[in-house]
């Protein structure tokens, strides 16, 4: 067995120390080389961050554009009413017609010489619009005379300016009865044509008395008109007088239902609608090219709007 002396430890002892020292800078070598990625990772890191992006896109990047708001509408400018939102689950305003075939209005008629005869009658064509039949027409006249309805009545002798309603050619100098018709084209109501107006319809004056001449009224007949009332699915009722529906009732049907409304200063088209128990499509309908102002459709002051749907 072989004994250590002295200088075996110390030997020993030297290769501890060596191998201690070796492994002390490996440590250190490892250490710098972890320091020195992650520098090379963070610089890497920094510059790609620095670095500029590009495009593979032809066109340019588009740029912000500002846009300059409309200017607001001037809410004092006329527009015709509107029905309010909501309010289109309402059955439809409706109007059942006269029925076809009834005569609403006739007579007979005489020009004040006695020259001219004929017959009238008016009758309802089932869609809210009338016929003018005329029969029985004789005339000793030298001219061609026609008809026409208005609505204020002129005298015999007048010189017509406007050919009113109906404006119809009944026929020429003639003993023999001649027979004809015309529609009064879209008048729903016909009524407020008060008056049956006999005129010469002549070309010209040359040769004919003064009397007979263009457009001389030769009679002038008052119409009583029996139209049968008409039924509506809309009722107007007053449920008084309130803010935004301050205004008056001005007439009342027979059965004593509102008919008219004078506007009041502030009222509003919505609020004057559920005073009387309707919609405002239904005061629209009742009151054809309703104009109104503002958003709030406010109604202009003095005017007078129609309740009745027999009217319309």
């Amino acid at each position: 067995m072989r004994r250590l002396g002295a200088g075996g430890a110390a030997g020993d002892k030297l290769e501890v120390g060596n191998r201690s020292k070796a492994r002390w800078f490996v440590a250190i070598g490892v250490s710098i080389a972890v320091v020195t990625a992650l520098s090379g990772c963070s610089l890497a890191a920094a510059t790609t961050k620095a670095r500029p992006t590009h495009s593979h896109s032809s066109s340019p990047t588009p740029t912000a554009r500002t846009t300059t708001p409309a200017a607001a509408a001037d809410p004092a400018i006329s527009h015709p009413a509107t029905p309010e939102p909501g309010e289109t689950s309402e059955p439809a305003p409706t109007l059942i017609p006269v029925p076809a075939g009834t005569v609403v209005a006739q007579g007979d008629v005489a020009s004040p010489k006695g020259s001219i005869h004929y017959q009238y009658k008016v009758v309802a064509n089932g869609d809210n619009t009338f016929t003018a039949q005329y029969s029985g027409f004789t005339s000793t006249v030298p001219i061609p005379v026609s008809v026409t309805l208005l609505d204020i009545p002129p005298k015999v002798g007048d010189g017509l300016t406007w050919h009113g309603v109906g404006d119809h050619l009944l026929g020429g100098p003639t003993t023999s009865p001649q027979s004809s018709s015309v529609s009064l084209g879209s008048e729903d109501q016909p009524s407020y044509l008060v008056a049956l107006v006999t005129y010469s319809s002549v070309a010209s004056g040359d040769g004919v008395p003064v009397e007979l001449g263009p457009n001389k009224v030769l009679a002038v007949d008052t119409v009583s008109w029996n139209v049968p009332v008409r039924q509506s699915n809309v009722h107007p009722v007053d449920g008084g007088a309130r803010t935004y529906a301050a205004g008056s009732v001005t007439a009342t049907t027979s059965g004593g239902a509102p008919k008219s409304y004078l506007i009041a200063p502030g009222d509003i088209t919505s609020v004057v609608a559920k005073r009387f128990g309707i919609t405002v499509e239904d005061l629209i309908w009742l009151n054809a090219n309703l104009q109104v102002f503002g958003d709030q459709q406010y109604l202009y002051e003095g005017t007078t709007l129609n309740l009745d749907p027999n009217s319309v």
